[in-house]
């Protein structure tokens, strides 16, 4: 690890101090938040799949996954604004109009009289990820400063894909013992309640912190502060910066084959005659890995660097969907999400710690948002190409192919990508 790292306590124009151990308290809580926000997603994960053939009868799988797509452009657009939005009226504010916008997801799950509903619903429900998700980045970013980054993201991605899991194992059990609804339902309100709840009495303020490194920025765009406009600032995040448009496209296709296990694997399960109990558990063991995982991922970057992670990473989930592919058993499926899960957790929290390491803090905010604009719109590409090659061809070659773009999008980030450290050196 490089040596002569700024010191963690430097105070900022307000008195903002840097560092994991000077902020637990509201880094912690922000894990919390971030755990809610995780589960009010998991509320659909092991339910909608199977609410969509059941109840509204829909055959092809390009119109199941519709919600999905409703979901992935929503969240996408959202989080373009919300790096924006942060940066002009503070941290909070975003994260508070986040949960109001969840709201009416669940009551509209619960009531949905056709499949309009439910896409409408998601529609709410990816405008609120992408406020809720996306800020809770951010403000984790801005609390702990540079040391720290791969641990602090992955503690963040860890607490939300846990309560993914958690969640789809819980709805998924809700809905074999009570029915498809409302019972997975009213968890996904229980939470939406409690996380609005703790963000205004408790989520304090994080803008200041991110004046502290500003102010004292070494990566290589430190001449290029808070004077860029988000249009440059978007040119760099997409295309024009070589470790930052790797991590884009890397986040993009990561999230596409996410979008593929989140919509047809429930379906695939099914056909083979698996029952709710064990598809929920597979729901479930995707994300848990995924969010266990990332505990030792983010601390393993801040150590070993992003690009080596990133790059096996989206190799070893290569390896998983092929494995699911060729599976046709619990047992061998099990195995292919487990692995699926170990890549995803090499990747996610090391991503958006290579995003923080390249961007200045001035516009930090906005790049991630930029980021996660292209990660997020995997779902939505996810969800048309895995629909129409598995309307086409079946779910298996529709996997296969997802497969081949998961590992050539690897082999991008070893041909593209810098080397990063946590002080943002490219």
């Amino acid at each position: 690890m490089p040596h002569g790292n700024p010191p963690q306590h430097t105070a900022g124009p307000a008195g903002a101090r840097l560092g994991l151990r000077q902020n637990l308290a509201q880094f912690m809580l922000l894990v919390a938040v971030n755990a809610l926000v995780g589960g009010t997603l998991g509320q659909e994960r092991t339910v909608l799949p199977l609410l969509a053939s059941d109840a509204f009868h829909l055959d092809l799988y390009t119109g199941a996954l519709t919600y999905i797509l409703a979901f992935g452009l929503a969240k996408a657009v959202t989080n373009y604004f919300a790096g924006t939005l942060s940066d002009r009226h503070g941290r909070k504010p975003v994260l508070v109009a986040g949960w109001l916008a969840a709201i009416p997801v669940p009551l509209m799950l619960i009531l949905a009289p056709s499949w309009g509903w439910i896409v409408a619903a998601n529609v709410l429900l990816g405008i609120s990820q992408g406020l809720t998700w996306s800020t809770a980045v951010i403000m984790k970013m801005d609390l702990v400063g540079p040391r720290q980054r791969g641990l602090a993201m992955g503690f963040n991605e860890a607490a939300g894909y846990l309560g993914v899991a958690v969640t789809a194992l819980a709805t998924g059990y809700l809905a074999s013992t009570y029915g498809l609804r409302p019972a997975p339902f009213l968890l996904g309100a229980a939470y939406i309640a409690l996380g609005l709840g703790l963000t205004v009495l408790a989520v304090r303020e994080t803008h200041d912190h991110a004046k502290t490194e500003a102010a004292r920025h070494s990566g290589p765009h430190r001449h290029a502060g808070a004077g860029l406009t988000t249009g440059q600032v978007f040119a760099l995040t997409s295309f024009k910066d070589r470790s930052l448009s790797a991590a884009s496209q890397a986040g993009l296709v990561n999230n596409l084959n996410d979008g593929l296990a989140w919509g047809l694997f429930p379906v695939l399960f099914a056909a083979a005659g698996l029952g709710l109990g064990e598809i929920g558990i597979l729901a479930a063991v995707y994300p848990a890995v995924w969010g266990a995982g990332q505990l030792v991922t983010g601390a393993l970057s801040d150590r070993y660097g992003r690009k080596p992670l990133i790059t096996a990473g989206m190799l070893v989930q290569a390896a998983a969907l092929g494995l699911v592919a060729i599976g046709a058993d619990f047992g061998t499926w099990l195995a292919a999400v487990i692995l699926l899960g170990a890549g995803t957790a090499m990747v996610y929290p090391t991503l958006l710690a290579a995003i923080g390491d390249v961007a200045h803090p001035a516009w930090r905010a906005r790049s991630v948002g930029i980021y996660r604009l292209w990660r997020d719109g995997g779902f939505a590409v996810g969800a048309l190409l895995s629909g129409v090659l598995a309307d086409a061809y079946g779910i298996p070659a529709a996997t296969a192919a997802v497969a081949l773009l998961t590992a050539a999008s690897g082999v991008v980030v070893a041909v593209r990508m810098h080397g990063t450290d946590h002080q943002g050196a490219s």
